[in-house]
C-alpha cells in the first residue's frame, strides 16, 4: 500500500499485485488513519485511488477464523466504507483493470469512477455462499433494483459499457488516456472553492438521507450561510 500526499491531494494507491491487489488488514488500516486525520483536521481535497498491475483490485483479505475476529474484519471493513462515503475529500476512483467483490464496492463508493473500457466489473461473492452485505447496504443508492439485485445474486461479469447505463461508473476511458483523464478531472476539483465544495458534498450527502421537507428547511439555512460567505469573501 503506497500513500502520498502532495498538495491537496492524497492518493492511495494499491500495491500487492502479487495476490490480486486485495486489501489487507494492514491497507484498512493506513487508509482508514488517514480518513480519521482528514475528518479531525482537514488537509487534502481529493482523494485519489489507484492500483499498480494488471488488476485494480480483486477482493479483500479474510483472515478471520473465529466469531470475534470476522466480526472486527467486518466492522473494519463498514467503518472504513462509512469513512470514504462521508469524506469532505472529493474521491475519484481510477480503475486500470478488473475490479471484482470488494474491489467493485470500493471503486462504486468514490464520488467519481473512471474504468478503462478493457476492464471486467463483477459482485462474484454469491459463487461462494457469500452475500456481499457490506456492498448492498448502498449499492440502491446507484443502481435501480431490478439491476442492482441480479448483479449481486448470480455474480455475472459486466463491462464498463452496462456499469455506465445503470449507474455505478461515471465515464468509460482508453487504457492510454485513464490517467490523463483522471488528472483533468482532479485539476477540475482543484479550481473549485474548497470551502463551497466541502459545504456542497455535505448537503449532498445528507439530503439523500432526509425527507424532502427536512432538506427544504436545510436548504434554507445552507443558502443562507453560503450567500454570506460569498459576500465575505468579495468584500
Amino acid at each position: 500500500m503506497v500513500i502520498q500526499r502532495i498538495p491537496d491531494v492524497l492518493t492511495f494507491t494499491l500495491d500487492n499485485s502479487s495476490r490480486g491487489n486485495q486489501v489487507t488488514g494492514a491497507m484498512f488500516d493506513a487508509m482508514l488513519a488517514e480518513l480519521r486525520s482528514e475528518s479531525s483536521t482537514p488537509v487534502a481535497r481529493v482523494l485519489r485511488i489507484r492500483a499498480r498491475g494488471k488488476v485494480f483490485c480483486t477482493g479483500r483479505e479474510r483472515a478471520g477464523r473465529d466469531a470475534e475476529s470476522i466480526h472486527k474484519e467486518a466492522e473494519r471493513l463498514v467503518e472504513f466504507k462509512h469513512a470514504l462515503r462521508t469524506s469532505s475529500l472529493i474521491s475519484v476512483a481510477e480503475v486500470q483493470g478488473d475490479a471484482l467483490g470488494f474491489g467493485f464496492g470500493l471503486a462504486i463508493a468514490c464520488d467519481f469512477v473512471l474504468v478503462a473500457e478493457n476492464a471486467s466489473l463483477a459482485f462474484p461473492q454469491m459463487r461462494s455462499g457469500l452475500a456481499p452485505s457490506a456492498i448492498m447496504a448502498y449499492l440502491g443508492e446507484y443502481a435501480l433494483p431490478r439491476f442492482a439485485f441480479p448483479l449481486i445474486l448470480f455474480g455475472d461479469p459486466i463491462t464498463p459499457i452496462r456499469a455506465l447505463q445503470i449507474g455505478l461508473i461515471s465515464q468509460i476511458c482508453a487504457p492510454e488516456q485513464l490517467v490523463g483523464e483522471t488528472n483533468a478531472l482532479v485539476a477540475r476539483i482543484l479550481r473549485l472553492d474548497p470551502a463551497a465544495v466541502r459545504r456542497c458534498k455535505d448537503f449532498f450527502l445528507s439530503a439523500q438521507q432526509n425527507s424532502f421537507d427536512q432538506n427544504c428547511q436545510r436548504a434554507i439555512e445552507a443558502l443562507t450561510e453560503d450567500s454570506l460567505a460569498l459576500l465575505n469573501k468579495q468584500k
